[in-house]
């Protein structure tokens, strides 16, 4: 049996390093196709050497580009190795360009998919990756959701028959880092290493393209009562260059991007978490670290639950969330028993699947 995984960003890496072990622990043969969406060493290749992921087949290079232009490459791309490949399955991730790109390659030449990261919504079809999770529900044969949230979702649209609840393959990947870094903890950079700090990283374009909204959001992360220590993400530098927006300024110290045992390290050692992307919200949650989301909408309402996740839609509330206290007692853990992998892996193959619940 022959499975083609289709990755190309940081937590599509993240996601595929689980579900790789557990295709490689049944016996089914595995092939990455890396499309070079994300392309940045410290983006792309430190999550393959950190999460000991096997080299891609292909590299597709599509890098940069308007999401038409990088998601027709992305299809071509992947049609081409699916052609030669002609894989039992296809699975794709999330809800990126990549995944998009993938969904359509694989429903075009009849080869069969699976969707992990199926059913997430957060309502605004504004964004291009609602859009693009919607579309890939849609296509694909079959819908590993990670939520009951996201089980719901998807019965809503009539999907029901094509759903599989498995619990969430990061969790898997935040477990399997947990139990490594006990016992060999990563070192922190200096810079995380003098004091409290709040942690943040902004990347999507409804973040930095409006340069009004991304200066009103700098100016809020300007204002913390502790330093913002602020990942800074290639399309962050490049739109805050474009507008003539400083990102060092009041709080707020930009850094580099982390390798991911670095960031779970980092993420920890924190007193909070600034961002707008997806699976951060979700680590946070994990990690029992509050998350501050500069997004109107969440595609993870879980992460809501007892004010762990707070949405900050315009950007004049940020300073008020960050001043926030902490929850009280521990975060609720909607996302699986760590498992979700082998239960993906037994699924496509037809086998037998873990025991347990999934979430």
């Amino acid at each position: 049996m022959k499975v083609v995984s289709v990755v190309g960003t940081r937590p599509q890496f993240v996601k595929v390093a689980p579900v790789s072990n557990a295709l490689r622990g049944r016996g089914i043969h595995h092939l990455i196709v890396h499309t070079g969406q994300h392309y940045d060493p410290l983006l792309s290749q430190a999550f393959f050497d950190d999460l000991a992921i096997p080299p891609p087949l292909v590299n597709l290079g599509v890098g940069s580009a308007s999401h038409p232009v990088q998601t027709a490459a992305i299809l071509a791309g992947v049609a081409e190795v699916l052609a030669a490949e002609r894989p039992d399955w296809v699975l794709v991730y999330g809800d990126t360009n990549s995944a998009l790109g993938a969904a359509l390659a694989a429903a075009q030449l009849r080869f069969p998919s699976a969707h992990l990261e199926a059913g997430l919504r957060s309502g605004d079809r504004r964004m291009p990756e609602e859009r693009n999770r919607v579309v890939a529900d849609h296509l694909c044969d079959l819908l590993l959701a990670p939520s009951q949230a996201a089980v719901r979702n998807l019965g809503a649209e009539g999907l029901a028959a094509r759903t599989v609840l498995t619990g969430d393959v990061m969790a898997d990947a935040l477990a399997a880092m947990r139990a490594r870094q006990a016992a060999d903890p990563p070192a922190l950079p200096a810079a995380l290493r003098d004091g409290p700090f709040l942690l943040a990283t902004l990347h999507r374009a409804e973040t930095t393209d409006d340069p009004q909204r991304l200066a009103a959001i700098l100016a809020g992360l300007a204002a913390s009562p502790l330093p913002v220590k602020l990942l800074t993400h290639p399309r962050l530098a490049d739109r805050a260059a474009r507008s003539g927006l400083p990102l060092e300024a009041g709080a707020v110290q930009p850094m580099g991007p982390l390798p991911y045992p670095v960031m779970i390290a980092a993420l920890q050692a924190s007193r909070g978490l600034v961002t707008d992307s997806g699976g951060l919200q979700k680590e946070a949650l994990l990690l029992g670290v509050p998350c501050t989301t500069v997004r109107p909408v969440t595609e993870w309402p879980e992460t809501l639950d007892a004010g762990w996740n707070v949405l900050v839609g315009d950007p004049a509330g940020l300073a008020a969330a960050l001043s926030r206290p902490r929850p009280a007692g521990d975060p609720p853990q909607p996302y699986g028993d760590g498992r979700a992998a082998d239960r993906i892996a037994a699924r496509l193959a037809g086998q037998r699947p873990v025991t347990g619940a999934p979430a």
